[in-house]
């Protein structure tokens, strides 16, 4: 069964040069994509689109927070956190 996927989960890449980096979905595009952002790398402004079968998605959202804003700053230290080990 697949999970229902919406913008602001975090994710981890599970497949391709960016594997094991965690990301934060930007936007859905259909069933079989997601754009993703990390701030750093794939900065919001230039979201990498991702195959959804090749990304771990994480029961987790960047939104959960709701003084969370949505900058490429704010998705680095986050994703930094993440990628570190050290969840907030």
């Amino acid at each position: 069964m697949i999970e229902k996927i919406v913008p602001g989960q975090i994710v981890r890449s599970k497949a391709g040069h960016d594997m094991f980096k965690h990301f934060v979905i930007v936007e859905v595009v259909d069933n079989d994509f997601v754009l993703i952002s990390d701030g750093k790398t794939r900065k919001l402004e230039t979201p990498k689109k991702k195959k959804i079968k090749h990304l771990a998605i994480l029961n987790d959202n960047a939104f959960k927070d709701e003084s969370f804003s949505l900058t490429n700053k704010n998705l680095k230290k986050l994703m930094q956190r993440y990628n570190e080990g050290d969840k907030y």
